[in-house]
């Protein structure tokens, strides 16, 4: 069985996902679509003290870029790319992978009582399908029967039409249409909102689809164990285990070893194997990267949690928190926030990894100005707090001042 070491196993990784790519002057659909390929999905997520989540991973690998492109391809119809669903967690996928996702969602129809059905009925999905086949494409705010809201589950205040909502649309009855200003998801009927192409095609069985969903996951890890491709579409172990034994029968993937770790690798036949990885990017924390946290620590050396439901008092690092990755390695970590308003880029904290090189706070003050400048800020504070900070202040300042 093939040996690797710890780095090889990282450049694969970086490879994979997109960080080897060739920067284009100005990024373009073919530009999207060339990252979407590497990373597969784009998890979303409501949280918008920086930027929405679901665009950073395409800024940390194109640079800045318009985020109508976005847009474009997860709107419309016959030429949308991407349809919001329940992949990764809810994300962003291609739209040719909604075949493949019936079985999951033939799987979540036994399970309606995640969705609270004391208030959910079968009238009331009944009728807010008739209604959403009349009006178009809707909110859950514009559907709403008006009844009180539930105060009862911490963190949450679903009518009863956000929950029949959710629940159409986890079966596949309702797709996800575009969100709204605020966020609001707008629902609406498949066949209104996928290509006509891709509802024609045929529904594959289960294990095919578990294969496909494997083999998506492996082309954007490059390298994983079992349980990295498992998660990357959150999938079953008993599914995950099958699709990869039939992957790496028919040569797809390749039993590797890896230093550092006891748990067999599986390398994807087509990734590369770089020799050297050049990459400057700031990762959001739900970046593909990154968000399997002890694949992170095992390739990086970097421990790294998110920390946005922990009291204030009781964080080791900050709110939202980016790693910094430099080269080959995730070097550093900042607190940030975007106050819109005073068109200030905060960096709130700032924290440099044991083995950061000495050109660490220059080539971090280089990646915040880009970013502030794609968010449309104009300066960038350091706050005192973190290791880093100090040095990182005056490297932003320099470089602000040449």
């Amino acid at each position: 069985m093939q040996e690797l070491s710890r780095a090889q196993a990282r450049r694969i990784a970086l490879a994979a996902q997109g960080f080897l790519d060739t920067p284009h002057a100005t990024p373009t659909m073919a530009t999207l679509a060339r990252t979407l390929r590497r990373t597969g999905v784009l998890q979303v997520d409501s949280v918008n003290v920086l930027q929405r989540a679901h665009y950073m991973p395409l800024f940390s690998r194109m640079g800045g870029y318009d985020t109508d492109l976005l847009r474009r391809a997860s709107t419309g119809r016959e030429r949308r790319r991407l349809v919001e669903y329940w992949a990764h967690v809810q994300a962003f996928m291609p739209v040719e992978l909604w075949p493949h996702m019936q079985h999951r969602m033939e799987s979540y129809r036994p399970q309606r009582g995640k969705w609270w059905t004391d208030a959910v009925t079968p009238e009331l999905e009944a009728s807010l399908l008739a209604e959403i086949a009349d009006r178009g494409a809707s909110t859950a705010r514009e559907l709403d029967d008006g009844l009180p809201r539930s105060k009862e589950n911490w963190g949450w205040n679903w009518s009863a039409t956000r929950k029949a909502l959710d629940f159409l649309y986890v079966v596949g009855d309702l797709a996800i249409a575009g969100r709204t200003s605020q966020f609001e998801v707008r629902y609406d009927l498949p066949e209104r909102v996928l290509p006509a192409a891709v509802l024609a095609r045929p529904v594959p069985e289960p294990a095919e689809a578990h294969r496909e969903l494997v083999r998506r996951a492996a082309a954007s890890h490059g390298i994983g164990t079992e349980p990295d491709l498992r998660d990357y579409f959150r999938m079953k172990p008993a599914e995950s285990q099958a699709a990869v034994a039939s992957l790496v029968e028919d040569g797809e993937l390749v039993p590797v070893r890896v230093e550092g770790s006891a748990r067999p690798a599986y390398l994807h036949a087509g990734a590369r194997v770089p020799r050297r990885v050049r990459a400057r990017a700031l990762l959001s924390p739900f970046d593909p990267l990154v968000w399997e946290r002890a694949r992170a620590e095992h390739l990086f050396g970097f421990r790294y949690r998110i920390e946005i439901y922990v009291p204030a008092d009781q964080r080791e690092f900050g709110y939202y928190v980016l790693p910094f990755l430099l080269g080959e390695r995730i070097v550093a970590r900042v607190d940030l926030k975007a106050d819109r308003g005073a068109r200030v880029l905060q960096v709130k904290a700032a924290y440099a990894e044991e083995h950061a090189p000495p050109e660490t706070a220059a080539e971090l003050a280089a990646e915040l100005r880009l970013l502030a400048d794609w968010l449309g800020l104009e300066e960038i504070h350091v706050a005192s707090r973190g290791d880093l900070s100090v040095v990182l202040r005056s490297a932003v300042r320099s470089a602000d001042s040449s």
